[in-house]
């Protein structure tokens, strides 16, 4: 009999790609997790991982099983969601891990939403960039994530998730009101090429979206000054230090001072914002009613 805890294991394992990472994820030291590793070759009577250096990967049979151990997990999460749904499971924690302006646009108008209809949910909130919360939904660390499509970011169609679609919005693009486009109706990006360009780091959702749009419109940008907050980015234009590209809503209410915003020509770069749980777990009653007030925050948040 195949041990579910060890299927999580080995999915953190296949997820993270090293025993040390994976231990990370699930408070386990390394040891332990090899050790249930091990056991669970053991129980299956399959070599499932092939350790190189101080990474792992699975090997066929690994994956046949990680592929089971999605379903069944999936399953358990289902269990877990009926069983609190006839105990009457309206009261309880639900952690949230969100990005910022995620956080501002939908996740505390939802919160404000549900202390009036759902007082015994109480939502506690981490702040984590859109890369980040995915991996801590499927680590355990969070229950739900509010995140943004970006490359390498799980399918839609992975076995792992659910996923809520909430909105979308383009990007403008930020100028110094010094700029020679900046009393242009509107700005294409192939005229910028030659500017600097002030960005996301690496890693950033933002950032693989600046770095597409510029593909798409023949250029390759020349990034000359890096942050993750959007005000510093937008002072930073307004000093004419670059240009940069921006996500709608994070520009509501922003002092530009000598900065100006221009929407962009042609197609425009755009985010996708999304809820996700761990399959299975969409119809818990702690979980569905925060599902449901974020998609009635977002509700209108789309724009063209």
């Amino acid at each position: 009999m195949i041990d579910p805890r060890r299927l999580r294991i080995l999915r953190a394992a296949a997820d993270h790609r090293t025993v040390t990472a994976a231990a990370a994820a699930l408070y386990l030291t390394p040891s332990a997790v090899s050790q249930q590793l091990a056991a669970l070759e053991q129980e299956t009577g399959h070599t499932l991982l092939i350790r190189s250096g101080r990474g792992v990967r699975l090997t066929a049979a690994g994956e046949i099983l990680l592929a089971h151990a999605n379903a069944v997990l999936s399953q358990l999460e289902r269990a877990e969601a009926e069983l609190a749904a006839y105990a009457g499971g309206a009261a309880g924690e639900v952690t949230v891990a969100a990005f910022a302006t995620g956080i501002a646009e939908v996740l505390a108008p939802a919160i404000g939403r549900l202390a009036g209809e759902h007082p015994g949910i109480r939502v506690r909130v981490r702040d984590a960039e859109g890369d980040e919360s995915l991996p801590m939904v499927l680590d355990g660390d969070a229950d739900l994530a509010l995140a943004v499509e970006y490359r390498g970011a799980p399918r839609e169609d992975d076995r792992r998730l659910a996923r809520v679609p909430l909105y979308a919005e383009p990007f403008d693009a930020v100028l110094h009101s010094g700029h020679p486009l900046a009393g242009a109706a509107r700005v294409e990006l192939a005229q910028l090429a030659d500017d600097d360009w002030i960005g996301q780091y690496p890693g950033n959702p933002c950032h693989d979206v600046m770095l597409l749009a510029c593909e798409l419109a023949g250029f390759e940008p020349r990034l000359a000054h890096s942050s993750d907050d959007f005000r510093a980015v937008v002072a930073l234009a307004g000093a004419g230090a670059g240009v940069a590209l921006v996500p709608r809503s994070a520009l509501r209410g922003m002092e530009l001072k000598d900065a100006v915003v221009l929407p962009v020509a042609g197609p425009a770069a755009t985010r996708r914002v999304f809820a996700a749980v761990r399959r299975g777990a969409e119809a818990h009653p702690l979980l569905r009613p925060v599902l449901e007030a974020l998609a009635q925050a977002a509700a209108g948040l789309s724009t063209n």
